[in-house]
């Protein structure tokens, strides 16, 4: 079996930061793995500006904050990028096996970074009822049609939670020419960023239900409207102040989940303040660790992850 000095998955904006940092410091061979076409990860998808504020001190949008990363990291001649490469399992002896375009592979690592990044919470996850027409879509994918693919998912939208994304993704629909009917927190304050509460919804002028919920979804094979409904301090609903909202679409922006099944099935556990595992030579970083409000905050942290894998495998020699 091959082995490898480090091996990083994940070519987001944490996986490229640990591996540029983890070179710095002296590992000089790192298999970078990436199950896109492209490194970026989230960011290709992420075209509004906001990026960069504090790491750059510039203004970016999300593939131009990628870019720097990711010419910096091809001129590295110690990082090899594998794109199309899907990690399935991990143990706790660092054998890492993963799937690329007509192969099964397995490769041992001396040490290992996790950056996996994170997945969006679902309509099944926060227990909204109703009927399963189409035009139910999380923000991120709704996000990922529009920005990457060029299409629009619906044009009378109604947006369930008020995170970062949903936030964003309201924005950019009255942008294409949509119109956002609300945005529905269950909540008394909004969840993200309040620049982006500011920048998507006031400025747009898009109603915004804090202390709501939607009850439920409903159409035959299109969604056709959604029920919304008052709660109280303790998240009950509150009946008599139920009323609809007609729409097409129903866009999910209710959290973020940590990407890190391969972790728990290894039986790995992580430190929940430092980006290491109770695994020596086995480190987390980015959302994979915790869930970030920016991407600067990402790379400044997933740069620690690069330094203690440095540091361990010098203690290796």
């Amino acid at each position: 079996m091959v082995e490898r000095e480090l091996v990083i998955v994940g070519g987001g904006p944490a996986g490229m930061a640990a591996a540029i940092t983890a070179d710095e410091n002296g590992v000089k061979d790192i298999l970078l793995l990436e199950r896109d076409q492209y490194l970026g990860g989230i960011l290709n998808q992420c075209i509004h500006p906001g990026f960069g504020l504090d790491y750059f001190n510039e203004v970016l949008t999300g593939p131009e904050y990628a870019d720097r990363f990711i010419k910096k990291i091809k001129n590295i001649p110690e990082i090899e990028i594998s794109l199309k490469t899907f990690a399935v399992k991990l143990t706790q002896d660092k054998i890492i096996t993963y799937i690329k375009p007509g192969t099964m592979e397995s490769i041992k690592a001396k040490a290992v970074i996790m950056a996996t990044g994170c997945r969006e919470r679902t309509r099944e996850m926060v227990h909204v009822a109703g009927t399963r027409p189409s035009g139910v879509y999380s923000a991120g994918l709704a996000q990922k049609l529009i920005n990457i693919e060029g299409l629009l998912p619906g044009k009378k939208i109604v947006i369930v939670g008020s995170g970062d994304i949903g936030l964003i993704m309201a924005r950019r629909f009255v942008l294409e020419g949509a119109k956002v009917e609300a945005v529905i927190e269950v909540e008394k304050q909004p969840s993200g960023l309040v620049r982006n509460v500011v920048q998507c919804l006031e400025d747009f002028d898009i109603p915004l239900f804090c202390g709501h919920r939607v009850s439920g979804i409903f159409g035959q094979d299109r969604v056709e409207k959604v029920c919304v409904v008052q709660v109280d301090d303790m998240l009950n609903d509150l009946p008599e102040t139920c009323f609809e909202i007609n729409c097409d679409t129903v866009l999910f922006s209710v959290g973020l989940i940590q990407e890190n099944e391969l972790i728990e099935m290894a039986g790995v556990k992580i430190n929940k303040k430092t980006n290491t595992t109770d695994v020596p030579g086995m480190f987390v970083c980015g959302n994979a660790f915790k869930i970030y409000d920016l991407a600067d905050t990402v790379t400044e942290d997933s740069s620690i992850a690069g330094i203690q894998a440095a540091e361990y495998l010098e203690r290796l020699i």
